[in-house]
């Protein structure tokens, strides 16, 4: 759990803090985002305090990936929705300090307009550069 025992989702996962809890498994917890995008916004968790996903251990991944497939899935098959938007943060606009999984129904035309930064350009030989370094890390 977080520093203090303060983690909201570490909450959520103990059943110290109310939620609509969609999946529940001995792992993972979904349940739905209480500010969603769109009604049936869910969030995975793991039960796991885990920060962000570098941090989630070896153990869990092929689990967790597997819990966002399913989710992935029923809202389209349980809502109706045409698709979803699966996101994650990491750090930098993360709101709650625990790893989650955003499942968004979608359906064409609901009025989300892709991501709203900037976009850039690479200057001549940059953009292999940064592969490089990219490749260099991995």
């Amino acid at each position: 759990m977080a520093a203090g025992g303060d983690c909201v989702f570490c909450a959520i996962v103990s059943g110290e803090q109310p939620a609509d809890v969609v999946l529940d498994e001995p792992d993972f917890v979904a349940f739905l985002d209480r500010r969603p995008v769109f009604k049936g916004h869910a969030l995975l968790v793991p039960r796991e305090h885990v920060v962000t996903l570098p941090d989630l251990p070896a153990g869990l991944r092929d689990g967790f990936l597997e819990a966002a497939q399913r989710l992935a899935t029923a809202v389209v098959t349980g809502l109706g929705a045409q698709g979803s938007f699966v996101a994650m943060n990491n750090v930098v606009s993360q709101s709650v300090a625990h790893l989650h999984l955003h499942v968004v129904p979608r359906t064409k035309g609901d009025g989300l307009r892709g991501f709203f930064w900037p976009r850039t350009t690479y200057a001549d030989g940059e953009a292999a550069d940064y592969a490089a370094r990219l490749r260099g890390a991995l």
